[in-house]
């Protein structure tokens, strides 16, 4: 925790940072990545909205746009002891207390006991990926020169409030600032997708938005969510979902307006990798069960449910195209209490032991080696990587190793990601980075890093003359445009 009287630090990111100690290798580090630093962006996984995009409006204040929607800085706040409702966070009941608006002098006064509490607890983030991002971000893209303190806390807010109602701060000047080129955000089966049409045929927009189908909500039908899921699909496809025929039907439908909207892949958030087939009698029988009354199916019915949604998911996949992508292995929600009082995304959700190669056996036998299928699988289970993506990779034309994805996106991790699958997949059997991120202004930060780790880990290859500078090079580019492109169809 950062003490209220201790002077300024100065925040200036080295520019030889994540890169080798060996001076050799440091140098062919840096070269590599002065070919990739300004590259364009390509993010094909995220969560930042179109809408934020369409509007082009001022973001609010500092708080709201850098800490309140980013889930990696709220679980480790809220794991040093501060509330969530300090971070912006207000409980879902309406009991918590709205954080008041503008000073008189038209400063923010908003998110300060938020912006308060992380500079207060600064050191709290020292090593972690979060304050690697952070420092990176409120250098380069908020012209910062001193860390967040206790002491400095207040001024830095204004500092930061003034800068965002800047011109150059506006969603779309910084989308082109960041130099990105694509941006997928995710998007739930039944919406109209409006913003992003509007965005496309928007000719002062040049930016590329294309949406991605998470369709999770109608995989589980022991979920009291479920039948609204399903309600809704088939109400936006114009299909009855009373019988799983009829659900398949819309969702091929839904999918079809996705597509013609600009999507090239779908997202799947799923406990587990289970694909094996049901019967069309079994899959209707539990369909019909769970609209009757979903709290009456059996455990083992839901889980042979989900596990038949994520076979024709595949299937589907092999018909339309579109690139499945499969992030597995997360135990939601964790603590209820917090659950029942902030709603989901409030920080809790946990890593699960992963598994895909017996789990998708069914699916990857029916559907593996069909051309031009690509399913990206993405684990929060690192030891997975070596045993099971990577060689998975190495063998099924459509398996694509995930980069490290949430609790593993970072720097030690992406590096430790590269040793265990390059042995068995090589570099083009991989995904590109993928941020993962609603903090939108994160996104440069997090990019750069993953550059900085490739760029490292090519220069020990190169350095151990296992490969050439070139190649090095060559490969670096490819990771960050030819690899995510051709993995999500771009």
């Amino acid at each position: 925790m950062s003490s209220s009287t201790e002077p300024a630090r100065p925040l200036a990111p080295h520019p030889d940072r994540l890169f080798p100690v060996d001076p050799g290798a440091r140098a062919v580090a840096r070269t590599i990545h002065e070919h990739v630093r300004d590259a364009p962006i390509i993010s094909p996984h995220g969560h930042v909205p179109a809408e934020m995009l369409l509007d082009d409006a001022p973001f609010a204040d500092p708080a709201s746009l850098l800490i309140t929607p980013d889930h990696y800085v709220l679980r480790l706040l809220h794991a040093n002891g501060v509330a969530l409702e300090s971070l912006g966070r207000m409980p879902i009941d309406g009991s918590g207390t709205v954080p008041p608006g503008r000073a008189t002098d038209g400063r923010a006064t908003d998110g300060r006991g938020a912006w308060r509490e992380l500079a207060t607890h600064w050191d709290d983030f020292l090593g972690t990926p979060v304050r690697f991002w952070f420092e990176t971000e409120l250098h380069d893209v908020f012209g910062l020169t001193t860390a967040p303190s206790a002491a400095d806390a207040d001024e830095q807010y204004y500092l930061l409030d003034a800068a965002l109602r800047q011109p150059s701060m506006r969603p779309r000047a910084l989308f082109d600032r960041f130099g990105i080129e694509v941006l997928a955000t995710t998007d739930d089966p039944a919406s109209d997708l409006t913003a992003h049409a509007a965005l496309a045929a928007d000719p002062t927009f040049r930016g590329r938005v294309v949406p991605t189908f998470r369709a999770d909500a109608v995989f589980d039908p022991s979920s009291p969510a479920w039948r609204h899921a399903v309600a809704s699909v088939g109400e936006a496809a114009g299909i009855d979902t009373g019988t799983h025929r009829g659900l398949l039907d819309a969702l091929r439908a839904r999918r079809q307006f996705f597509i013609a909207r600009g999507a090239t892949a779908t997202d799947t958030g799923v406990i587990d990798a289970g694909s094996a087939p049901l019967s069309e009698a079994d899959r209707e029988r539990i369909h019909a069960a769970a609209l009757r009354d979903p709290s009456a199916v059996s455990a083992a019915d839901a889980v042979a449910y989900r596990h038949d949604m994520l076979y024709r998911w595949a299937e589907m996949s092999c018909d339309d195209g579109l690139v499945m992508q499969l992030h597995a292995g997360v135990i939601r929600n964790h603590h209820r209490p917090t659950l029942a009082r902030f709603g989901p995304d409030s920080g809790h959700d946990l890593p699960a032991v992963g598994s895909f190669t017996e789990p998708l056996r069914p699916l990857l036998e029916a559907f593996g080696t069909v051309a031009g299928f690509h399913i990206v699988l993405f684990t929060v289970d690192e030891t997975v990587f070596s045993r099971e993506v990577a060689p998975l990779a190495g063998f099924y034309p459509a398996v694509y190793a995930g980069a490290p994805w949430w609790f593993i996106d970072t720097p030690a991790a992406i590096r430790r990601y590269r040793e265990a699958v390059t042995d068995s997949a090589g570099f083009v059997k991989t995904s590109g980075f993928i941020d993962d991120t609603r903090a939108f202004c994160s996104i440069p930060a997090r990019h750069d890093m993953a550059r900085r780790v490739d760029a490292a880990y090519l220069a020990d290859l190169v350095v151990t003359h296992q490969i050439s500078e070139e190649d090095a090079v060559r490969t670096a580019e490819r990771i960050v445009s030819d690899i995510p492109r051709a993995t999500f169809k771009l």
